[in-house]
């Protein structure tokens, strides 16, 4: 008998991490099907050899064909790793597809990191799957009272925590220096004046402690995409510095958890890492150099006792979080994903599942409803849009052909920028 099959959709580096994750923790004997969704931020081979998590099966298609597709359908389990509205018209449309099967598939969504901010926007794009994860108490308990007040299943919501938060506890070394590593995020602080500070304030703490190494942990080569779009990658404004950078820094890619391996010190702004990194007891600071902001995410982090700005690393400063803090943002616990599997275990033992049914539907809220469906590619029936113009009389298609094309344009930007060009640097200096 073929073993039982979980398929992740994914449309970025990020939540691809996320949700092999969890696919690995909700059902570890299951074989992984990854579906990655065209777009943007599609994943490259190098972002997924940094993540190295290897499925057993892969595809790459629009969103639109999903619904269509028989193997997707006999999964037993689908984890929605997308932007929030994508999930809204998957789970409509494949609600629709689904319908009267005697079995379809467990569905499950989440977030990739802490939830700071749009929290209603985000939450009722993903009401409607069976499995809504929150990554701590704080977050299940704000989402079952959301849900409630709409008059969505509160039960739907499972409390767990991030997947990836796993590894050693910190050890400091005998055998290499006392490694500080900042965490860079593609937005956050977005411009480039600020970037070059926090740079500069970077390449000032090596010089200050010589006898420190001071790690950038990059999250993309130029011209790769991920989740959010990053204008101005540190590796183009290190040669931007006011003095030529120390040679005890550096910048370095690989898998965070590897990178956390030789780290005592975690520095970011509000990054997840910083989760990472508490949950393995390495001091962690929140930097305040920006302010602690909604707009830079860092405020999330206000009751952890670990906001601190350059000046105070440059003094010595090493803050762990508070305990209490911790614990609230499920960091630390046993089998966190022990409550998903038995949900997952009670939904099937019920008998069959339940047609899907999002929070939002044509009479609800039909023009929102109808404008998400279009970005990504289907009609208000769930199927794929037509591919003529003007089909339905309404100008609906005519703009999502239009979409698709600058979609398309994108496409070929990213192949040229990240396969070609490269190729053709490397020719260029042989």
């Amino acid at each position: 008998m073929p073993p039982r099959r979980i398929a992740v959709l994914a449309d970025s580096d990020t939540r691809w991490k996320w949700g092999a994750s969890v696919a690995r923790q909700l059902a570890p004997g299951h074989a992984l099907d990854a579906y990655f969704l065209r777009g943007r931020s599609t994943p490259t081979e190098r972002q997924l050899a940094e993540i190295g998590v290897v499925p057993d099966r892969r595809r790459e298609l629009p969103a639109a064909a999903l619904v269509d597709d028989p193997e997707l359908a006999e999964a037993d389990i689908v984890v929605l790793a997308v932007v929030g509205g994508t999930v809204l018209a998957l789970t409509h449309s494949l609600g629709l597809a689904w319908a009267g099967r005697e079995n379809r598939p467990v569905t499950v969504t989440g977030y990739v990191g802490v939830v700071y901010e749009k929290m209603v926007d985000g939450l009722l794009t993903r009401a409607g799957s069976d499995l809504v994860l929150a990554n701590s108490a704080y977050d299940a308990r704000r989402f079952r009272a959301a849900f409630e007040s709409v008059g969505v299943d509160p039960e739907s919501v499972v409390e767990c925590a991030l997947p990836f938060l796993g590894g050693e506890p910190h050890r400091p070394s005998p055998d290499r220096p006392f490694t500080l590593t900042f965490a860079v995020q593609p937005s956050v602080p977005r411009s480039r004046q600020d970037r070059l500070r926090l740079l500069e304030r970077a390449a000032a703490h090596a010089r200050r402690h010589p006898d420190r190494l001071v790690q950038i942990k990059l999250r993309s080569l130029p011209g790769e995409h991920t989740t959010h779009v990053e204008a101005e990658p540190y590796q183009h404004l290190v040669g931007a510095l006011a003095e030529p950078a120390p040679a005890n820094l550096r910048l370095v890619y690989g898998n965070m958890s590897e990178v956390l391996d030789r780290t005592d010190l975690l520095v970011t702004v509000s990054s997840t890492a910083a989760l990472e990194s508490m949950h393995r007891n390495i001091p962690t600071a929140i930097l305040t150099d920006f302010g602690v902001r909604e707009a830079h995410g860092n405020h999330y982090f206000l009751h952890s006792g670990c906001l601190a700005s350059w000046d105070d690393l440059d003094s010595g400063a090493r803050p762990l979080p508070d305990p209490a803090w911790t614990a609230a943002q499920g960091i630390g616990k046993s089998d966190p994903y022990a409550a998903g599997r038995a949900r997952v275990a009670a939904l099937r033992a019920a008998g069959p599942l339940p047609t899907l049914r999002p929070y939002y539907t044509p009479r609800r809220a039909g023009v929102y409803l109808d404008d998400v469906l279009a970005r990504n590619g289907f009609d208000e029936k769930g199927r794929p849009l037509a591919a003529a113009p003007g089909a339905d009389g309404s100008g609906r298609v005519r703009k999502a052909v239009r979409q698709a094309t600058r979609r398309g344009a994108k496409a070929v930007y990213r192949m040229g920028y990240q396969r070609v060009a490269p190729t053709l640097r490397k020719w260029g200096a042989g």
